[in-house]
């Protein structure tokens, strides 16, 4: 899974490991309405990774149907697999 994009300092080592969808991943693709076929795709895009608030855990940036979504992941260390927690599309706040 070779992004199209680039991060500061490269991409991970993690970033080519299988992927784990977690249970709230597929409730949120359930309500979201996008498929793994579109996640994977969104992960091919990439575009930017940069740590999340959360410790171990990192945002992916990416497009799907040409608005900004991001991918939530966290990398398993011990199992070498890429745990993907949750994927939303980026809306902007009205003020």
């Amino acid at each position: 899974m070779a992004p199209r994009g680039r991060s500061l300092g490269g991409w991970p080592e993690w970033w080519n490991w299988d992927l784990e969808l977690t249970s709230h991943l597929r409730k949120r693709m359930f309500d979201r309405r996008f498929t793994e076929i579109e996640l994977r795709e969104m992960l091919q895009r990439a575009s930017v990774c940069y740590p999340d608030f959360m410790e171990g855990r990192w945002v992916i940036a990416s497009r799907l149907g040409g608005h900004p979504w991001l991918v939530i992941v966290e990398p398993d260390e011990a199992a070498k697999v890429l745990v993907v927690i949750t994927a939303y599309p980026v809306t902007r706040r009205r003020r």
